[in-house]
């Protein structure tokens, strides 16, 4: 699968839009939370054949090397020669195989100053069918410096670790280096001599493929985190990927697969899921808890949002059982949505993720609600005890009910509105009235409005930036509901959040802040110029290092950049005009200027400047504006319309003018060589008038105006 390496750029007022466009229908989308060692961002996604890696940005490749032909002599490049066997000689021995091909690639020493980040490679992971969802893990916060950490460390800097979900029912995690291969090895003459070398799983690109079994159903949404030895749980003993998936089998499903990352192992067969967890109702999205590894938070739309942790045992521990985990988890909590007034009915949340690094819950809702659930008490000091508290405690089957703050995504009134008029059989509508009123607010009720409301997609990305020292490293949320029209971004979670709670309390929000951009949420617009016509699909995050240590929020811009996917292409939209973006928004303000050289920022103060005389030569007796004077006419006494009647009948004081002289025109023309009497030219100037044009002049030129001086003939 090729994907367009150039982009098509194109610039708004608010932002600047790359668009790639792909040759084949995207299904899902995911950033990779760490960056290749030559800095690039990873773009993963799925289409019907298999996975693509793309790596962004970052350090280029060394032109390749030009190795020099060998010299042939007579046809041949050795000089070996030919011995006759004989019966004497010993059997040849066994052809050697060819070592196996080691990619050393080689980049340049620094990054090169572009536009925009140009994409380094591109890898294709055939599966053999198509892969629906992509889930990456989420980057922790700033973990503490023991030896589990450090082997993570070790592991996740060398290698990618992602899980895809095929139609096939098949769940595959999938590890690849982190470093793109170099254009030698994707140019090896074994790839192209066979069409399966390339396949995933045959390890040509040091990649290597774990089939996950026991799916009846193909999965709606995975999730993927990553376990390591601490005390929180001590029967594990070795870092381990868990990767989640749920379905709609039977009511809805939920299973979790237990993979050890060791290098060394090798997996004969599918491995088998070590728990089942069957659910009254499908699930909408899951993710894992940054900080509490063993924590997955599952969304069910129409009923809540559900904590799971798959290391506390729902019942006393089976001693004959194998494996780090029980065969049985616990749902720790359960988070419920605000009703939809007056009814009995709650909203339907689109999607739900953590934030505060796993200390709360950001919900979205429907009819474009957002809330923040505070389960650790990350945003306000309180008196009492936090959830979490009494989760430590032992309590199992809390609920949480209030947002600390919540709010509406700007522009989404349509997506809550209901019909404020009755349309009557006829087809007319009558007018609002209290009663109306009261129908239409009792219609939000109905089963019509429910069903419309749970047909709305969306989601939501979280994406920690780099941690500057010691402090823990700040969040960035994108989240879309209904198209691209609703698109927003939250530059900062934690200053947004204070924020909201300041004005909550009473307090107010500095308007004349240097820095207002992080407390609010920005709204993306003009984003179907990027998507040319395609429907949003899903939205995701891409962290530019660079950008995220200098950031300055007074400009406008922001440290991440949204990644926007419709169904056969990818946008990736940098708002405000800071980083390199801005080369490309003058260069598009300064071609939007028609009649103007240099551009300059500064404000210019000029004097009034001396009036200029003019320089234009009016040939014409009427007012200024006229293209010409209205044309003469000869009356029945002989006399001219618009002019004095001269001695010969001719035009006075007030010439002529127009083209009047075409109808004699053709009597001066015919003039041949006998007709020597005859003064042609002088006849010439009389049929034309330009003798009483220059005569009127004389006399009717303005003050301001320069004279024109001509012989006379």
């Amino acid at each position: 699968m090729k994907t367009s390496t150039a982009p098509r750029i194109r610039r708004t007022a608010q932002n600047t839009q790359f668009t790639y466009g792909l040759s084949r229908r995207v299904n899902d989308v995911q950033t990779y939370p760490y960056l290749s060692p030559q800095g690039a961002s990873i773009i993963i996604y799925g289409h019907e054949t298999g996975v693509t890696v793309v790596w962004r940005g970052g350090k280029r490749f060394k032109p390749q090397k030009k190795v020099p032909a060998e010299e042939k002599q007579n046809g041949s490049a050795d000089d070996s020669v030919m011995i006759i066997d004989s019966d004497d000689d010993e059997p040849p021995a066994k052809a050697q195989t060819a070592p196996k091909f080691q990619d050393k690639p080689e980049f340049e020493d620094d990054v090169e100053d572009t536009p925009y980040p140009e994409i380094t490679q591109t890898l294709d992971l055939t599966l053999g069918t198509a892969v629906l969802k992509v889930a990456v893990m989420p980057l922790s916060a700033k973990p503490e410096h023991d030896g589990a950490y450090t082997e993570s460390a070790a592991i996740l800097g060398e290698k990618m670790i992602f899980a895809v979900s095929c139609v096939t029912n098949d769940v595959y995690l999938i590890t690849l280096p982190l470093t793109p291969p170099s254009p030698e090895s994707k140019a090896r003459p074994e790839l192209k001599r066979d069409l399966l070398a390339g396949k995933a799983g045959s390890g040509a690109w040091g990649e290597s493929l774990v089939l996950l079994g026991g799916q009846r159903k193909l999965s709606d949404g995975i999730a993927i985190g990553l376990v390591v030895p601490d005390a929180s749980v001590p029967s594990v003993k070795s870092i381990r990927a868990v990767v989640a998936a749920y379905s709609r089998e039977a009511s809805g499903v939920l299973k979790l697969w237990d993979v050890p990352l060791d290098p060394k192992a090798r997996f004969e067969r599918a491995i088998e899921p070590f728990q089942s967890e069957y659910l009254p109702n499908p699930l909408t999205s899951i993710s894992f808890n940054p900080t509490r590894k063993t924590q997955l938070l599952a969304v069910s739309s129409p009923h809540g949002v559900r904590v799971y942790d798959f290391s506390v045992p729902s019942l006393p521990p089976d001693p004959e059982a194998t494996g780090p985990f029980p065969a049985q988890g616990s749902w720790l909590l359960t988070l419920y949505q605000p009703f939809s007034r007056p009814s009995s009915m709650r909203k339907p949340i689109v999607d739900a993720a953590w934030i505060s690094h796993g200390h709360a819950v950001f919900a979205l809702l429907a009819d474009g609600m957002w809330g923040i659930w505070d389960i650790d008490g990350a945003g306000i000091r309180t008196s009492g005890p936090s959830m979490s508290a009494k989760l430590k405690l032992g309590v199992r089957g809390t609920a949480l009910t209030a947002f600390s703050v919540s709010g509406y995504l700007e522009g989404t009134s349509s997506l809550r509105s209901v019909a404020t008029h009755k349309e009557t059989r006829s087809g007319e509508f009558a007018p609002m009235t209290p009663h109306t009123r009261r129908q239409a607010t009792a219609a939000i009720s109905t089963a019509a409005t429910a069903d419309r409301l749970a047909t709305i997609h969306g989601g939501i990305a979280v994406r920690p930036l780099p941690p500057t020292g010691k402090a823990l490293a700040c969040e960035s949320l994108a989240l879309w509901v209904g198209s691209h029209e609703h698109v927003a971004v939250i530059p900062d979670v934690s200053r947004f959040w204070a924020s909201q709670l300041q004005k909550g309390s009473g307090g107010g929000v500095d308007l004349f802040g240097a820095s207002q951009s992080p407390t609010r949420m920005l709204k993306l617009h003009d984003l179907s110029t990027g998507l040319l016509g395609e429907r949003c699909c899903g939205v995701s995050l891409i962290v530019d290092p660079a950008r995220a240590n200098n950031t300055t929020y007074n400009d406008g811009g922001l440290a991440v950049d949204v990644l926007v996917r419709g169904e056969t292409r990818l946008v990736v939209v940098r708002e405000g005009d800071d980083g390199p973006g801005k080369k490309i928004g003058g260069a598009v303000t300064t071609r939007r200027r028609l009649f103007s050289g240099k551009q300059s920022s500064a404000i210019i103060v000029r004097g009034q400047q001396p009036r200029a005389a003019s320089t234009s030569f009016n040939l014409s007796r009427v007012q200024p504006g006229s293209l010409r004077m209205k044309p003469s006419f000869q009356r029945d006494d002989g006399t001219m319309a618009g002019g004095t009647q001269g001695a010969n009948g001719g035009l006075g004081s007030r010439p002529q003018v127009g083209f009047n002289f075409a109808a004699t025109l053709n009597e001066a023309a015919d003039v041949t060589g006998e007709d020597s009497g005859r003064d042609v030219d002088a006849e010439m100037l009389d049929i034309m008038g330009i003798d009483q044009a220059l005569e009127s002049l004389e006399g009717g030129r303005g003050a301001g105006r320069r004279k024109g001086l001509f012989e006379e003939v």
